[in-house]
């Protein structure tokens, strides 16, 4: 049986581009993550995920895909959607929180089989996304 994640998420994602608000996706990194390990934070990337940000987005059952830019270089963007940690509206925090399970051991969060470990982090002029608010309005679903 497929999982109500997916659908969640996208009738989220549906909600906040119907209200004007710029969804955003929380990450938790791992070995099956690809996205840009420079902006990663504590195992963990906010995605802007709105159509003015994301080219080719899909939502799928199983994973969220995407091509988006990081800093002027485009990325394609693959997240499993068990990682999906939260997807909310940026504006008024309004959205969802997920459990996301542990990371499999072997495999630091934020790190994934093809990147290196530069130890660079993002220019520090470079905006990151906020994080999700933090309130008793998110649910956690199983």
């Amino acid at each position: 049986m497929v999982s109500t994640k997916p659908y969640l998420v996208r009738a989220m994602y549906e909600w906040c581009v119907d209200q004007g608000f710029t969804p955003y996706l929380t990450v938790q990194v791992d070995q099956n993550t690809r996205v840009p390990c420079n902006y990663v934070r504590e195992g963990q990337i906010v995605l802007n995920v709105g159509p003015e940000a994301t080219h080719q987005l899909k939502i799928g059952n199983e994973q969220v895909t995407f091509q988006a830019r990081f800093n002027g270089v485009a990325h394609q963007i693959l997240v499993p959607i068990d990682n999906v940690a939260a997807i909310y509206a940026r504006e008024n925090g309004q959205g969802m929180e997920f459990e996301i399970l542990d990371t499999p051991e072997g495999t630091p969060a934020g790190k994934t089989p093809d990147s290196a470990e530069t130890g660079t982090k993002p220019p520090d002029d470079y905006p990151l996304p906020p994080p999700p608010p933090r309130g008793s309005h998110l649910k956690v679903v199983k």
